[in-house]
């Protein structure tokens, strides 16, 4: 019996020390976008940090939106599939459904403390089971197929530390 209709979500950190030229390129974007926008909520410049500006400014809460639309296109990229997470075979296999976008930090004077958050959600999952660190599981709701004794394809997710359950259904 499986144990249940989940959705994974993963949170890649992009930074000054990301490599893979799709990172840098979203770092060097977000970094831009940031570098512009930000003195529209700390117009005297008496802050540095996006925290600092955020603390004496909460409307700065809206940057994270402004920033974010930098990465739509470089999703497009990844053609619907989740980064970095892989199946036991080596091979990208999460379907990617939804994403969010996070300022961890930034400073309008010093580019090597930017540094975000893409929070990647998988489409609807079916958890079978845990075997040792990972997941087994079947796309999509797969429920009336294992009830009724049909056979569906499987992939086995090792579990890491950016790597969660973001929603769980049990029947």
């Amino acid at each position: 019996m499986y144990k249940g209709l989940i959705q994974l979500c993963y949170r890649k950190i992009i930074d000054i020390s990301s490599h893979k030229a799709w990172e840098r390129s979203i770092f060097e974007k977000t970094y831009l976008q940031y570098f512009m926008n930000s003195p529209f909520y700390n117009p005297q410049e008496k802050h540095r940090t996006f925290q600092e500006i955020l603390a004496h400014n909460p409307q700065a809460e809206q940057l994270h939106a402004i920033v974010g639309t930098e990465i739509e296109g470089y999703l497009a990229e990844l053609k619907d599939q989740i980064p970095d997470i892989q199946n036991a075979l080596g091979n990208t296999c999460l379907p990617l459904e939804d994403y969010s976008f996070e300022i961890i930090e930034s400073n309008n004077n010093n580019k090597e403390e930017h540094q975000i958050a893409i929070y990647f959600y998988s489409e609807l999952l079916t958890w079978i089971d845990t075997v040792d660190n990972q997941l087994l599981l079947t796309y999509g709701d797969q429920r009336e197929a294992l009830e009724q004794g049909e056979e569906v394809a499987t992939d086995m997710i090792k579990l890491h530390p950016m790597l969660g359950i973001s929603s769980f259904q049990k029947y």
